[in-house]
């Protein structure tokens, strides 16, 4: 293992319901991503998609993935949310789902940069559970620096 979720939360700003990337089993800095998602029944969104019948909504499935290439991108060039940093999922071209995600599944997310200019990242990414596709796409982030909120400690 290279990252747990607490490793994961030094590079992503999300969190709990959002927080999409349980572990990160693989990384070539620069190159490439593999992590997954245990989806469990506990997840919120089942509540309402589909009551009797629950799956992954396919858009989280590509927010999954957009998370995964965000901690590479942040791990790839060492900054952190904390430093001021985020990663904006600005768009997604060739999207394609090819079969339900639902609880009990082991969703793995593998991620490869295709291209990085001028702060914008272009990836290539792919969703299994097991030997099936699941779905991928072209992931495309933009690296921005904002200003920190100060504290009044």
């Amino acid at each position: 293992m290279l990252m747990n979720v607490e490793d994961i939360k030094e590079y992503l700003p999300q969190r709990y319901p959002f927080l999409l990337v349980d572990r990160v089993v693989e990384m070539e800095l620069g190159k490439s991503i593999v992590a997954y998602k245990n989806v469990t029944v506990n997840e919120p969104f089942f509540v309402g998609h589909f009551p009797g019948q629950p799956i992954m909504p396919g858009v989280l499935i590509i927010e999954a993935l957009a998370q995964a290439a965000g901690v590479l991108g942040f791990k790839s060039q060492e900054k952190k949310p904390k430093d001021g940093y985020l990663y904006y999922f600005v768009g997604a071209d060739n999207v394609r789902l090819r079969r339900p995600v639902v609880p009990g599944d082991q969703l793995m997310l593998e991620v490869s940069i295709i291209s990085h200019r001028r702060g914008i990242y272009k990836f290539a990414a792919k969703a299994t559970v097991g030997d099936e596709l699941v779905g991928g796409a072209t992931i495309m982030c933009a690296e921005r620096q904002v200003e920190l909120e100060q504290s009044n400690d």
